[in-house]
């Protein structure tokens, strides 16, 4: 590799961080929404570059996790209300279809690895970062996310699939925001028998069950984050 490559490589190595530390600090709610992402104090916090900073801003913003506006720079998303009950019904909407071509898709493999993740869900605490540090705190949103995309992994659309991982942080986030701000509200102790019976009715190949069950889970958490969004603006 030439040195010309090698700087290439290493900006776009400092890029990929960037992104990865900034969109894990708004999916946290550690950056509010409508927060402005200043370049230069954003390169000072993580201690990258300005370029990659940028560069990992735009991209950010096409994922819909920050707003670029005109003359005035970068800021974190706003989340609603009206947000959140649209993402909710979109997400039923894809990912009850991916459910259901997925299940026209299994195979005995992926049934194995389904019950797998569903273990490790199961076995995995959810706690709040003030109950047992940052890292342990994410480790049940990323069995969560790996149990849930798994659900979908057989729909045979790279594009939907991608799409229903997109929606998929953006629900990451409401949850984290209103656990920081009225924990006691969120807790969702019903979660994980929800989980068992969605697996189980994609096991028996029950598509309609499934799907019904998949729309179900949204709807709950939906009017869980309602009371809490509801209390935190009353």
């Amino acid at each position: 590799m030439n040195a010309s490559d090698k700087a290439l490589n290493d900006s776009r190595n400092l890029s990929e961080q960037a992104h990865e530390r900034i969109r894990r600090d708004i999916l946290n709610g550690e950056l509010f929404p409508g927060e402005k992402l200043q370049i230069e104090a954003i390169s000072d916090r993580y201690g990258i570059g300005m370029a990659p900073v940028r560069e990992a801003l735009n991209r950010l913003s096409s994922e819909g996790l920050v707003e670029r506006k005109s003359q005035r720079g970068f800021f974190v998303a706003e989340i609603s209300m009206t947000s959140l009950e649209e993402l909710v019904k979109t997400r039923i909407w894809l990912e009850t279809l991916a459910l259901r071509e997925a299940i026209l898709n299994a195979t005995e493999d992926w049934e194995e690895q389904l019950v797998l993740a569903y273990h490790r869900l199961a076995r995995t605490h959810r706690r709040l970062p003030a109950e047992a540090g940052r890292e342990l705190s994410e480790e049940w949103e990323l069995r969560h996310k790996e149990f849930h995309m798994l659900l979908l992994d057989r729909c045979g659309s790279s594009w939907l699939l991608g799409f229903c991982s997109t929606m998929m942080d953006q629900a990451v986030r409401y949850r984290s925001l209103s656990m920081n701000v009225h924990p006691s509200l969120l807790r969702r102790e019903g979660a994980a028998a929800e989980h068992q019976e969605l697996l189980n009715a994609v096991i028996d190949r029950d598509a309609d069950r499934a799907c019904q069950l998949l729309a179900d889970h949204y709807n709950t958490t939906l009017e869980g984050l309602r009371t809490v969004i509801e209390h935190g603006q009353g």
